[in-house]
């Protein structure tokens, strides 16, 4: 097949960080990563488990800091883009590897063409996103599937006004640049941010894509341990906000879309960080599961357990028990919660229990 040629800009590999690609994902530690770096240099760790690593950022900043990383996510999303900048130490997409993925499919399925048709992007962005899709098994390599779909995937955030998907139509298109990109020239620079924060950093690192009381709970000096919040003042639902971003990772294989639903969302995962009735055992069962492990918890003083209730509740299993805070901003509001409301700054929590 004729492959038309694509020039990536991507800086040279190396053993030194790169700059990670952030994003407004909700509850991103983007913000603190040096405040929680600061506090885990409390106890000495080599190996470290991200429980909900989510957006990634934390996960990169250990491995950056020379630590052996594990990811974990029960968000596919999240899981590739682990896969990609933590577990991966040397792995990039070339530039034949982006033809590939550019090359108009014959067989390529056009299911985000019929099924999103006028919610978010144009037809010709949604063609593109079928194109690639259909072509990420051209790929020999597990990293290169996980590069290209979290450069997809990063693509169609910057391509939605406020990077949700609960919201259909052109509502909150201010005419930034990256609404009027193309969905190819996005996921172009997405490749190229995702190959430069390609580093190894000397350790076997790994992403896992797994319900967070399924991790193996062996091995880890330290679990940093950063669940969905669970406030009075907003959901923590992730599927609600970024079920497109999972739909997509996984081409909306194994999840079912709600029909009723005017965003076309996915099925609502079970998690008892959602409920207020669950959630004390939830974190109980969690820092039992983890008990061998220092554990470092992120979590925040407008939520559900309160600062002492966290801290009887770790002290079940940890000798010492120390609280760091600092005051924080959200920069992602919804619902009652918004950006300019007071219940955006709260007091940051870090629970330190060995």
């Amino acid at each position: 097949m004729a492959l038309p040629a694509t020039r990536l800009t991507s800086p040279p590999l190396g053993t030194s960080p790169g700059v990670f690609p952030l994003t407004r994902f909700m509850g991103s530690k983007r913000k603190l990563l040096d405040f929680i770096l600061e506090v885990a240099g409390a106890v000495q760790y080599e190996t470290v488990l991200d429980a909900f690593s989510g957006s990634g950022c934390v996960s990169y900043a250990f491995k950056s800091n020379g630590k052996r990383v594990t990811a974990n996510d029960f968000l596919a999303y999240s899981y590739h883009i682990s896969n990609a900048a933590v577990a991966n130490s040397e792995t990039v997409l070339t530039e034949h590897d982006v033809d590939l993925l550019l090359w108009t499919n014959p067989e390529s399925d056009d299911f985000i063409q019929r099924t999103f048709n006028g919610l978010y992007f144009t037809p010709e962005d949604n063609a593109f996103l079928d194109g690639v899709s259909a072509n990420l098994p051209l790929l020999d390599d597990n990293y290169k599937r996980s590069l290209a779909i979290a450069a997809l995937c990063r693509a169609a955030m910057k391509k939605q006004p406020r990077g949700v998907f609960t919201v259909v139509g052109s509502r909150y298109d201010d005419g930034r640049r990256d609404l009027r990109l193309s969905m190819r020239s996005q996921f172009l620079e997405a490749v190229a941010e995702f190959n430069g924060a390609v580093f190894g950093n000397g350790r076997c690192n790994a992403a896992l894509n797994e319900d967070v009381f399924s991790v193996d709970a062996a091995g880890h000096d330290l679990v940093y341990l950063d669940p969905p919040y669970y406030s009075v003042f907003s959901d923590n639902d992730y599927i609600r906000r970024y079920h497109f971003l999972e739909g997509l990772a996984t081409y909306w294989r194994g999840v079912t879309i709600r029909e009723d639903s005017k965003t076309k969302r996915i099925e609502k995962r079970d998690t008892p960080f959602s409920s207020k009735k669950r959630i004390y055992g939830a974190f109980d069962e969690l820092f039992g599961r983890f008990r061998d492990s220092a554990l470092l918890v992120s979590y925040s003083s407008n939520c559900l357990p309160r600062r002492d209730e966290m801290v009887t509740l770790l002290k079940k299993y940890k000798q010492r028990v120390e609280v760091v805070e600092c005051e924080h901003r959200y920069s992602f509001g919804n619902q009652n919660h918004t950006i300019d409301s007071k219940n955006n700054t709260v007091r940051e929590y870090l629970f330190l229990g060995y």
